[in-house]
């Protein structure tokens, strides 16, 4: 779409329920032979109906309503967008596209539910868990995450377990965004299994889940293992409060165990201390979590 016509249907509202004649245009445009005409008219709409043209954003509406009728690209373009045209109503188009094996757009439709908070679509997230495709299971984790979905915390802890370090991951995070005693407990038991050796997503979740999981992080430097030392020492980093400071120091001084992989726990706390000034200065030094409940003693 060209910007004269960006312009002018960003300027030419509907009468009377009739539309524009630019948005009859556009519409063509959508449905164009060329892969080029189709692009550019979506991204032009996405970029009116961002700086708040109704009409843009009913075309965009359209083409996830009538998504069996539109081209893929430009279907799963519009929901990597829809935060800014979406409403209620595209609630079932949403749920009938995740039902949808032959569309093979199940991945873009799950994110769009998360982001717009469809929270119907949680049974059928929960079932797209299982798929065999990794970018559908990863895509529903984390939509199930964006919708707090307490009932669903039973099977993320067990894509936890994934082949897929994507899909172990979204799992991960959206436990964490969950946030209840159940889902920290599936992050804790994913933590001590060790069951994969590079867990890179897990300090992240761990730390999002608050002082009491900030306690047993704070116990675990202390653990037997060198595996656990140096895991709980990123994810007491990735806290940002500077009260572990003093721990993470001690142990990026004295502890150079190693650990499966070769990493030693001395570089672990290093890390953590460099993630752990990060958050604080991305946070403008603000205060971080609560103190460790009464009684959990520092490591010496």
């Amino acid at each position: 779409m060209s910007a004269a016509e960006a312009g002018a249907l960003s300027g030419v509202p509907s009468t009377s329920g009739q539309e524009s004649l630019v948005a009859t245009v556009v519409r063509s445009q959508l449905t164009a032979p060329d892969r080029e005409v189709r692009v550019a008219a979506l991204d032009g709409l996405v970029g009116l109906a961002a700086h708040g043209d109704d009409e843009a954003r009913a075309l965009l509406r359209e083409v996830v309503t009538r998504y069996r009728d539109t081209d893929r690209e430009v279907y799963t373009r519009a929901l990597n967008r829809v935060e800014v045209f979406g409403d209620r109503g595209l609630t079932e188009p949403l749920l009938a596209a995740l039902s949808d094996e032959d569309l093979g757009c199940q991945a873009w439709a799950a994110d769009a539910c998360g982001r717009l908070g469809v929270q119907e679509a949680a049974p059928l997230l929960v079932g797209l868990l299982t798929h065999p495709d990794g970018m559908v299971r990863a895509s529903a984790c984390e939509a199930l995450g964006e919708l707090r979905n307490a009932p669903a915390v039973g099977a993320l802890a067990t894509c936890v377990d994934d082949p897929s370090e994507h899909v172990r991951a979204a799992a991960s995070r959206a436990l964490a965004r969950i946030g209840t005693d159940a889902a920290a407990d599936a992050l804790w038991a994913a933590f001590l299994a060790r069951r994969h050796p590079r867990p890179g997503y897990l300090p992240g979740a761990l730390a999002a889940c608050g002082p009491d999981v900030h306690a047993r992080l704070l116990a675990a430097t202390a653990h037997a293992d060198p595996e656990i030392r140096y895991w709980a020492a990123r994810a007491l980093g990735a806290t940002g409060d500077e009260r572990y400071d003093a721990v993470l120091s001690r142990l990026a001084a004295d502890d150079h165990a190693t650990t499966s992989t070769g990493a030693r726990v001395s570089t672990g706390a290093r890390r953590g201390l460099r993630a752990s000034l990060r958050v604080r200065e991305r946070d403008g030094e603000e205060p971080g979590q609560p103190s460790p409940p009464p009684g959990t003693a520092t490591p010496a």
